[in-house]
């Protein structure tokens, strides 16, 4: 089986990024909240306490049960969880008198503690703490502090336990790897054995004695999570899934056809479904962007139903799910209030009496394009950029009609195969043209113009959590726009989008 690290959330922003950076080392690991977490079984080899932003001293901190945990594993508190270990157990924990936000050295280091092997004094840690520890309780020892943190790392005698007043997992914690490698190698004893490959013959083998000699429908997006998922699930079962690609007609230029000619030829059992007259006539007159999302959600439901049921014994619906979805569903704080529809197929495996099966949810979105490729898949799906399930209606602010589906098409085309062929497409995480409900005056020869003005937008990301704009050269732009404007009848003006989120978001809608 598996090994694991526990990494109980307080709420912090970095809960997941200390996740990232464990299975970065080979270390599998799961996140649960403080107060609905597993028993602890013969895989778990340690857990870690994460940040919050509640103060300890607050009436409505978070306060989990350790007493499974505590001295039974390796333990490592980090900021409010070392705060924990210290308020919850006879020390004293206070307002800070000094700022303990950002940088910081650590000017004295115990390298006698395993915890820091390796680690050279003076190492620049981050702090992020509004509350300080003011005393330890008997039986704790000091083995870091900066020049105004006495109490920067300790450790608990008489257990395999520890705390840091600091963010291992943030790049600005320079020797942070070292740390966390410390704990979850060498303390914890991780053999590192989590890899694409032990997930894909892990993953391949659970499928199998899941499913058992039934029958798995899955709805192809193009993307690459319901990708390696079918691939995944190919490998399992073979021909009995089948999977399901619509094109909703609102897809990017000769996608359709391109996708689905990838999918036969990677050998899966894909069913074509052109319903794009459905989408965009239900698209009709309507241009509130959440009211958009929800009609191509209603009917993306109605049509996969359709076809599903043409398939005979099916007992599976499987679903393109990754991990920080099955984290949001089940945080600290609850399911997030906004969850956007194109993401949300609620109803079909209730509507379709099928059980559910997720293949990737144990994954993030970059760890699902490593195992793509220790798949081999195509790089003509694996790298291609994300896109959005409503795909181009939200690419058009206001209403959806086909005049401006072909106009958003032909400049969405110039400015994706113009960032292939100059080597950009590759440096950018996402990329889109967005087409106004602006209308501007131009000239082209003699004539005046009023003709749509369009937005090209680029970012860069790892994950979509947080992205700044691509910092494409003016040369480049200059003969995207001019190649628009000059071969896109309808368009005379184009301008480029520099805001980064937060605070913008990467889609216009």
């Amino acid at each position: 089986m598996q090994e694991k690290i526990l990494i109980l959330d307080f709420g912090s922003q970095y809960t997941q990024l200390i996740a990232r950076r464990v299975r970065e080392l080979n270390v599998y690991c799961e996140i649960f909240p403080f107060n609905h977490f597993p028993a602890p079984d013969e895989t778990l080899k340690g857990v870690i306490l994460s940040g919050s932003p509640y103060s300890v001293r607050d009436a409505m901190a978070p306060f989990p049960d350790l007493s499974g945990l505590k001295g039974r594993l390796p333990l490592l508190g980090v900021c409010y969880g070392a705060q924990f270990l210290t308020h919850n157990f006879g020390g004293e924990v206070l307002p800070s008198n000094t700022r303990e936000y950002g940088r910081a050295k650590l000017v004295t280091v115990d390298h006698d503690d395993p915890l820091f092997a390796g680690v050279t004094p003076g190492s620049q840690v981050w702090m992020s703490h509004g509350d300080t520890i003011a005393r330890i309780p008997d039986g704790y020892r000091i083995t870091g502090s900066t020049e105004d943190v006495k109490v920067a790392a300790f450790r608990i005698e008489a257990e395999k336990s520890w705390g840091i007043q600091f963010h291992p997992e943030v790049y600005h914690t320079t020797e942070g790897l070292t740390i966390l490698v410390n704990f979850v190698r060498g303390i914890c004893g991780c053999k590192a054995d989590w890899t694409p490959e032990s997930f894909v013959d892990m993953t391949v083998r659970s499928l199998r004695e899941q499913i058992g000699d039934d029958r798995v429908v899955l709805g192809l997006s193009g993307g690459v999570d319901s990708s390696v998922a079918a691939i995944l699930l190919d490998r399992a079962i073979g021909k009995r899934l089948t999977s399901i690609f619509v094109d909703n007609g609102l897809l990017r230029k000769n996608e359709y056809e391109a996708v689905l000619e990838a999918y036969r030829r990677m050998g899966l059992n894909v069913v074509g479904v052109d319903a794009s007259a459905d989408f965009v006539k239900g698209l009709s007159g309507v241009d509130d962007p959440e009211k958009k999302r929800k009609i191509i959600g209603r009917i993306f439901i109605e049509v996969f139903d359709r076809e599903a049921h043409r398939v005979q014994e099916v007992k599976w619906l499987a679903q393109g799910t990754i991990y920080p979805d099955v984290i949001e569903s089940v945080s600290v704080n609850g399911p997030s209030a906004t969850i956007k529809s194109h993401h949300n197929v609620g109803g079909l495996p209730e509507k379709m009496h099928l059980k559910v099966i997720e293949p990737l949810r144990l994954l993030f979105k970059d760890e699902v394009r490593r195992v793509g490729h220790a798949l081999n898949m195509p790089g003509e799906i694996l790298n291609r950029h994300p896109f959005p399930g409503p795909g181009l209606a939200i690419r058009i602010v206001g209403a959806v009609t086909p005049e401006k589906l072909d106009i958003l098409r032909e400049a969405d085309e110039i400015f994706i195969s113009g960032l292939k062929r100059s080597g950009h497409y590759d440096k950018v995480w996402q990329a889109a043209v967005i087409l106004l409900p602006v209308q501007s005056v131009g000239v082209m020869g003699d004539e005046r113009t009023y003709e749509n003005a369009v937005v090209l937008r680029a970012v860069t990301s790892t994950d979509g959590m947080t992205a700044d704009w691509s910092h494409l050269p003016h040369e480049f732009l200059a003969e995207i726009s001019n190649q628009i404007i000059n071969r896109v009848k309808g368009i005379n003006r184009v301008v480029y989008d520099i805001s980064s989120k937060p605070p913008s978001t990467i889609e216009w809608e």
